[in-house]
């Protein structure tokens, strides 16, 4: 019986149901012997071989958790060479399998040698054998482990590439979006910083997964953070993480956004709504590449690729005092601006197509077409929301029409400012983007007034911007 008879199952259910697989390499017959009755009883499955030259075919034959392998094989030998070199060749065909050495009382050095190299444990000959067995358990749930943390590491790889993973990020082939594309290929095997601006439902934070899958660190997560979204008393702890016990709510210790995102990218979007106040903070560990937990006196190492995002104009914040200059340096190295969808021209039509495909597959309808007069709607449109409003305007349509050719009068576009209807609307949803464009414009650069005025919070109001596109 081999272990690849049996159901692989982790944790302590797997301990106990799996006793294991034993191989044992050794040149006396009576050792080999006495092990095969001493362990059979015990075990799965035990292999004896009187030569190590079998050992590595019977390893790729079967799996097997301990290898109890002795030191010296020629008649006359007593370096230990040969057991150094079986040792080596052990643990490149199987990793997780742990080497128990059988070695006489003369050979401790040598022994304590082996382990440097990888070895798990020695028994002394002649052993004894509750001595024996508790090596060879204690190997054997090694092994056990081993084979867990190298599942779950490949599960982590699988998953990283799962979410890395993206056929095709932006489309469309627009002169505007090429340009992004070519940009994006040019900098995304570099290390430097990115800043992404443009207006809300372009697809800022696509172009940011697009770098970082195509850089060097794709093995890796991307970690986005709405930095809209995170309340001023938390910005510490969800940035830079916390220990036990730190604060009231510190039940246990937290990683922040920086260690989670360590070694891969870490995506700051609406970097252009963090208080002034909190910049010094963000600036430091962008800085000095370290940071320091809250209710922690010791600083941790970061090593990530900085991709932020914004549909603000930074360099006029710095002029209004709104945000830092050096923070700004600091985050621009590179620049890239992604075009709004009206710029795009019959990128609209093509992303339309796309969405109708979408949304036709996921409520199991025929696929419709647009005629003339719905493209030159959509194409007239100026799509404030850009592709995130495109995107809601055909999943409306789709769901509400039981049409084989979509019209004009299946997609219902929102009266912009200035539009003779907008006055009359009685719409709530247009009325909510009136009053929150009214109260941006009242209070110019200062969201926390304009919040005030509407008598919401600073981040519902960062919500209802990006909802209905105002910048």
């Amino acid at each position: 019986m081999s272990i690849r008879g049996a159901c692989y199952t982790f944790g302590n259910k797997f301990f106990n149901e799996m006793k294991g697989n034993i191989l044992i390499v050794d040149d006396n017959k009576s050792i080999l012997s006495a092990l095969d009755i001493l362990l059979s009883a015990q075990y799965d499955y035990v292999k004896c071989l009187s030569s190590p030259n079998q050992l590595i075919s019977e390893l790729q034959k079967h799996d097997y958790q301990v290898v109890l392998l002795d030191m010296n094989f020629k008649t006359g030998a007593n370096t230990g060479n040969e057991g150094l070199f079986w040792l080596r060749e052990i643990k490149d065909q199987s990793p997780a399998c742990s080497v128990v050495l059988i070695t006489a009382y003369g050979d401790v050095e040598l022994a304590v040698k082996a382990l440097k190299n990888g070895a798990t444990d020695f028994v002394l000959k002649p052993w004894k054998n509750a001595k024996l067995l508790a090596t060879i358990q204690s190997a054997i749930q090694l092994s056990f482990s081993r084979h867990e943390v190298n599942h779950l590491k490949q599960k982590e790889r699988e998953l990283k590439r799962e979410m890395n993973t993206n056929e095709k990020f932006m489309i469309g082939s627009s002169p505007e979006l090429m340009y992004v594309l070519k940009m994006v290929q040019k900098v995304a095997r570099t290390d430097t910083n990115v800043l992404i601006t443009g207006e809300n439902g372009t697809g800022k934070e696509l172009v940011a997964r697009e770098i970082h899958r195509l850089s060097k660190r794709n093995n890796e997560m991307m970690v986005s953070v709405d930095m809209g979204a995170i309340t001023e008393t938390l910005f510490e702890s969800e940035l830079f993480g916390h220990v036990k016990g730190a604060f009231t709510d510190a039940r246990e210790a937290r990683c922040g956004k920086f260690e989670v995102a360590n070694h891969g990218t870490l995506f700051l979007d609406e970097i252009g709504n963090l208080p002034i106040h909190l910049q010094a903070k963000l600036l430091s560990v962008l800085q000095s590449r370290e940071l320091t937990r809250i209710g922690s006196n010791e600083s941790v190492s970061i090593d990530i690729r900085l991709v932020c995002a914004t549909n603000k104009n930074l360099s006029q914040m710095v002029a209004d005092e709104l945000f830092r200059e050096d923070l700004l340096y600091r985050i621009n190295t590179i620049h890239i601006e992604v075009p709004p969808l009206r710029a795009r021209g019959n990128d609209i039509l093509v992303l339309a197509d796309f969405f109708l495909k979408k949304y036709a597959y996921k409520y199991d309808k025929i696929m419709p077409r647009l005629n003339r007069q719905a493209q030159d709607k959509l194409l007239k449109y100026q799509w404030p929301g850009n592709i995130r409003e495109l995107e809601h305007c055909i999943e409306k349509a789709i769901i509400l029409s039981d049409r084989h050719v979509l019209k004009p009068d299946d997609f219902y576009l929102r009266p912009l400012a200035g539009d003779p209807m907008d006055s009359r609307s009685l719409n709530i949803e247009v009325m909510e983007q009136r009053l929150v464009a009214k109260a941006l414009d009242t209070h110019p650069g200062n969201i926390s007034a304009a919040a005030q005025e509407l008598g919401i919070t600073r981040q519902t109001l960062y919500k209802k911007i990006k909802k209905y596109g105002l910048s």
